[in-house]
């Protein structure tokens, strides 16, 4: 049996004696959570890695371009509703791939999960959330988008009040089972073209403070936010409860550095407000796209960093 883990400052610590893949998963949940380890030469980082969301299948290629893990789809790749026999030729392509899936979008996209008006259906929300969960648990994955803008959608006749108050709710259910498979909820601000709910930055932090559980956070899409008019001094504010961000450019949703986008202003905010965990990039185009869009990322996550310790140091 292995020994327990250690506490400290409520970070869980994995003794030496776990395997690879458990200490591996435990060091990247704790990034994700606000925990801020050091790196063996002290230097600060923005982002521990950069993803992109795509299909398994795409692994290899993605992690010669650059890429550092893959959001899959909850709906499509974990698929909760199919059994566990089902699942498992999904499970086995995961765990032989070259890089792990460390996030799933497409949470809630069947109609019959609903989570605001007066047709939700919290119970059913919260079991297919438990499968998703325990699933992605099972590949070494840590975190899931809640966009989920069709099940989350304010119906006619029914209030923003009510709708925060059914929101909060389930979010305080979804909070237990999160934990106990060490899952992150990354609950996503979407434009008004997509759902008219949760359109803005302090609205989801409104909606995950009540909370106050580690493993529900604010996931900080820099897409949604920039259509929206969020500014960087809103996500600072906000980047104590930002447990991961996503990125594409604002015209056309390209890639980084298709259109040449500046996305500089909100990675000081996020390092003015010590974040430090996962990017994930949204977005396709051909192979030196992709291979620019990780480096413009990384450049520009870097001069981010250090022009905010030089603005701390004047």
């Amino acid at each position: 049996m292995c020994a327990p883990a250690l506490c400290l400052n409520g970070a869980m610590l994995v003794r030496p004696d776990r395997d690879r893949r458990t200490v591996l998963t435990g060091v990247a949940a704790l990034a994700l959570t606000g925990f801020v380890a050091p790196t063996a030469s002290g230097a600060r980082r923005l982002f521990d890695a950069v993803g992109i969301t795509a299909k398994i299948e795409r692994a290899a290629a993605l992690a010669a371009l650059g890429a550092d893990f893959i959001v899959e789809s909850v709906a499509d790749f974990l698929i909760p509703f199919a059994s566990d026999v089902e699942f498992a030729p999904n499970r086995r392509r995961a765990l032989a791939a070259p890089l792990r899936i460390r996030g799933c979008n497409s949470f809630l996209r069947d109609p019959s999960l609903i989570c605001v008006g007066p047709k939700a259906d919290h119970a059913r929300v919260l079991g297919y959330a438990e499968t998703a969960f325990a699933r992605l648990k099972a590949l070494g994955g840590e975190y899931i988008v809640f966009g989920s803008n069709s099940a989350r959608r304010i119906p006619e006749g029914w209030s923003k009040v009510q709708a925060d108050e059914q929101f909060i709710a389930l979010l305080k259910a979804m909070a237990p089972l999160a934990a106990k498979h060490r899952i992150t909820v990354g609950v996503e601000m979407q434009r008004s073209q997509e759902c008219n709910y949760l359109n803005h930055i302090d609205e989801v932090v409104n909606v995950v403070a009540p909370v106050n559980q580690r493993h529900i956070r604010v996931l900080a899409d820099l897409y949604h936010m920039r259509v929206m008019g969020d500014s960087p001094d809103q996500l600072e504010k906000a980047a104590r409860w930002v447990g991961v961000v996503e990125v594409a450019e604002r015209e056309q949703r390209t890639l980084p550095g298709v259109s040449g986008d500046d996305f500089r202003p909100y990675f000081e905010a996020l390092a003015r407000g010590n974040y430090r965990g996962l990017v994930d990039i949204e977005g396709d185009g051909t192979a030196e796209q992709l291979r620019s869009a990780f480096a413009t990322i990384r450049s520009q996550a870097a001069d981010a960093v250090h022009s905010t310790r030089s603005m701390r140091a004047m």
